[in-house]
């Protein structure tokens, strides 16, 4: 199979959708409150994200936007560039699809918490209707009585941040009855209750939109993590498939080595050169190299078909599709000179710590909600309202520039004895905080220890590549020294045997230590939480991307 035609023309992913989540949640404001904090601000003194050169050999900032046409290729064959790769994990993976679900979630219950300081208007209708008897005060005669009610409310209402209570409304009613003349009465009032105590002010009562907030950051984090495994993991298996590819390519090297070997043998037995016996050695390395062989093919057979799952899972369905890989895994491998800048670069945006950071927010302000719990409930209530009477709707309007009016005011004390309720959410409070307190400090060493374990392994693997070369050029020299003895007739078959299995060995410990090398710089940047950036990934929309 060809490469699909739309690989071609969609342009490079950008992922705004961090940054537009992160955004749209931090500028929200609610009832004057002050945003929330940002991370790397004075309530979380962070270190400035530095990505400048680090002298760890990166990727491209990005492919070209405009690839170049597909060139002819054989059927049942894909040629995968990594960049393709990352992309066609990014588009296929349905486990990044769910997860971008997640802001969209925690976006709704932000929306949610907001609504309950959202201006509400309300109207309502009644109508009642008596037949009563009744009798007279002065005779005893009983009588009937028929009467009939009747009303319509509007008004709106809304409840500030400060704890306080609005409703302003307006009421028409008319009452009908055949003993007493028809009565319309007009009245607009407003009421306020403020509290005073419990549920007092803008942090308290903001709390749960804020916790909201951050929650939709904190998914975004989610992602953003998910994101960077997501494409760590696909490096790697791409890379480990090129590993498999070249270790085949080394070996079908090797074995034709070894068949030519034989068949010199086999000659100078014919000529009585040697005797029967010498080839004995040489038919060995043969059948060794054929078992290597297979074993090297299985390996790439399980690492493309983990490069398939990753990438491109239909693939997996026809059994034939073969991969191609187009990026090579060469690269200058040069030293980390700014360690110190990595680890300050972690703290600042590894997703994880970042997203404790705002757990660890979001805990706070609960324990501030909690203790504003332990206060008894004290409300003042003041109703003000003016009522126009007569028996017909215009005249009661008019009637509301007479001196009738209604006044209340009043104070309201509620309180539970022992509060035993509110005392076990406070202490249940503080414990969590605590525990968000020293989980953000537990992390920040784990990040720390993260990146140095990631960058000693990235010296380890510069350093192999180096003397992995040199051992290969060392068993190069010994080959041709034993092959030199064995034709002059002072070695053996068996000896040169052995340095080709030595070279053998050296030539896949070299392709080894190149790889190992790949898959250390992914995962320093994995640690150091940029590795998005690095791979020109930045902050525009992966919703972009074709479902």
């Amino acid at each position: 199979m060809s490469r699909s035609p739309w690989i071609n023309n969609l342009p490079w992913i950008n992922l705004p959708w961090i940054a537009a989540v992160a955004a749209a949640a931090a500028a929200a404001t609610t009832g004057g409150c002050a945003a929330p904090p940002r991370i790397g601000d004075s309530s979380y003194p962070l270190p400035p994200a530095r990505l400048e050169s680090t002298g760890l050999p990166e990727q491209p900032a990005h492919p070209p936007t405009s690839p170049a046409p597909p060139t002819p290729q054989d059927p049942g064959r894909l040629d995968l560039s990594l960049e393709e790769a990352t992309f066609l994990a990014l588009q296929h993976n349905r486990d990044l699809a769910i997860e971008l679900r997640a802001p969209i979630v925690a976006g709704a219950f932000e929306d949610i918490e907001r609504g309950r300081f959202s201006t509400e208007v309300f109207a309502g209708a009644r109508y009642a209707e008596e037949a009563a008897s009744e009798a007279a005060r002065a005779t005893g005669e009983k009588f009937t009585v028929e009467g009939q009610d009747s009303a319509l409310s509007a008004g709106v209402r809304r409840r500030l941040a400060s704890g306080t209570d609005v409703e302003l409304g307006v009421e028409q009613s008319r009452s009908l009855s055949d003993r007493t003349p028809e009565q319309q009465e007009l009245r607009a009032g407003l009421s306020v209750t403020q509290q005073l105590l419990r549920g007092f002010g803008p942090s308290v009562n903001l709390a749960a939109v804020r916790q909201a907030e951050w929650g939709t950051l904190s998914s975004a984090y989610e992602v953003r993590g998910f994101t960077e495994a997501l494409i760590a993991d696909t490096e790697i298996a791409y890379w480990e498939y090129v590993l498999a590819q070249e270790t085949i390519a080394i070996f079908n090297q090797s074995l034709e080595v070894a068949e030519q070997q034989l068949d010199d043998i086999d000659q100078r037995i014919e000529v009585g050169a040697l005797a029967e016996n010498d080839a004995a050695a040489a038919r060995a390395e043969v059948a060794r190299r054929q078992q290597a062989l297979i074993e090297a093919r299985s390996q790439r057979e399980a690492a493309r078909l983990r490069l398939l799952q990753r990438v491109y899972p239909q693939g997996l369905r026809e059994p034939d599709l073969q991969v191609l890989p187009l990026s090579q895994p060469r690269i200058p491998a040069e030293p980390i000179p700014d360690l110190p800048d990595r680890l300050e670069l972690a703290l600042s945006m590894r997703p994880d710590l970042n997203e404790a950071r705002l757990r660890l927010a979001q805990q706070r302000l609960e324990t501030v909600v909690t203790r504003n719990g332990l206060l008894p409930r004290l409300d003042l209530f003041i109703a003000l309202g003016k009522s126009g009477y007569a028996e017909s709707f215009s005249e009661s309007y008019r009637d509301l520039d007479q001196d009738s009016y209604d006044f209340r005011v009043g104070i309201e004390l509620v309180h539970e004895l022992g509060n035993r309720t509110g005392r076990a959410r406070e202490r249940l409070a503080a414990a969590e905080l605590e525990q968000a307190l020293l989980a953000v400090e537990n992390l920040g060493d784990l990040v720390r220890l993260d990146v140095r374990l990631a960058a000693n392994e990235v010296e380890r693997a510069r350093r192999q590549i180096a003397a992995s070369a040199v051992t290969r050029i060392f068993e190069e020299a010994s080959l041709r020294a034993e092959r030199e003895r064995f034709d002059v007739g002072s070695g053996t078959a068996l000896l040169v045997a052995q340095a080709q299995r030595d070279l053998l060995a050296s030539q896949i410990a070299e392709v080894q230590s190149i790889v190992t090398y790949r898959i250390a710089t992914v995962n320093l940047l994995l640690a150091e939480g940029s590795l998005l950036e690095r791979r020109g990934i930045t902050t525009t929309s992966i919703l972009e991307v074709p479902r």
